[in-house]
């Protein structure tokens, strides 16, 4: 499993999904609250931003412990946007463990990260190719092709969890995706939160502090979210 956490709304930091809250992403990569496989997640990183200088987005990732790289708190201070994504990974037995198959990935303007597993027969026929054999790359993969075929960002995600979960009853399918303007996630096997607020939304596998404020979101949920807009839908 994995954790991850993202932000739209007015600029902020990278560090305040990370290091700055008492239960960001550092924190979630050893002491996890809420994480129903695996206890910690030790098996890479990845964040990505967006900034006005280029098309596509940012993207920093490595594939050791968060913890591990030194240069991250500097960094992460200020890579600044108004919409950001990280993740820290707890790769599924058997997965590999490196840069290609840590999240988040990318096309275009598009990152997506991945929360849980799926059987290969489950997400080998969602696209053609995928940056690496682990099971979040093809989902990846698969989300990326409905989008350059014109697909909405938030039926993109639908489509590619109920295709894979109808091979794999048991798979655990969140995704959590943006493109700049838009935030889409959605739940399928683990836990997934919110928290709107005046200036924008965070969305996190778990809250990355006590405000009250945080709400969970159901299972086999989607959400949508853009600056003035957060939705919640069944899948």
């Amino acid at each position: 499993m994995c954790r991850h956490a993202a932000w739209l709304g007015a600029p902020r930091s990278l560090a305040t999904l990370i290091g700055e809250p008492e239960h960001g992403l550092l924190t979630q990569s050893y002491a996890p609250r809420m994480q129903r496989h695996g206890r910690v997640n030790a098996d890479g990183f990845g964040m990505g931003w967006y900034d006005d200088a280029r098309a596509e987005p940012v993207r920093y990732r490595r594939s050791v412990p968060i913890w591990a790289d030194a240069n991250l708190p500097a960094l992460a201070e200020v890579a600044r946007s108004r919409c950001l994504l990280a993740a820290v990974r707890s790769a599924t037995a058997g997965m590999p463990v490196e840069e290609t198959a840590t999240a988040p990935f990318t096309d275009g303007r598009h990152l997506l990260s991945h929360n849980g597993r799926a059987g290969r027969e489950a997400v080998r026929s969602l696209a053609a190719d995928a940056e690496s054999t682990c099971d979040s790359a093809w989902l990846a993969a698969g989300v990326f092709a409905l989008l350059r075929a014109g697909t909405p960002l938030g039926a993109a995600l639908a489509d590619t969890v109920t295709r894979a979960a109808g091979k794999d009853p048991a798979a655990r399918l969140n995704l959590l995706a943006c493109d700049g303007t838009a935030l889409a996630a959605t739940t399928w096997g683990d836990t997934l939160f919110l928290r709107p607020g005046g200036d924008g939304v965070l969305v996190a596998s778990e809250p990355l502090d006590d405000d009250p404020a945080w709400r969970a979101v159901p299972d086999r949920h989607l959400v949508l979210a853009t600056a003035g807009d957060v939705r919640v839908e069944p899948l």
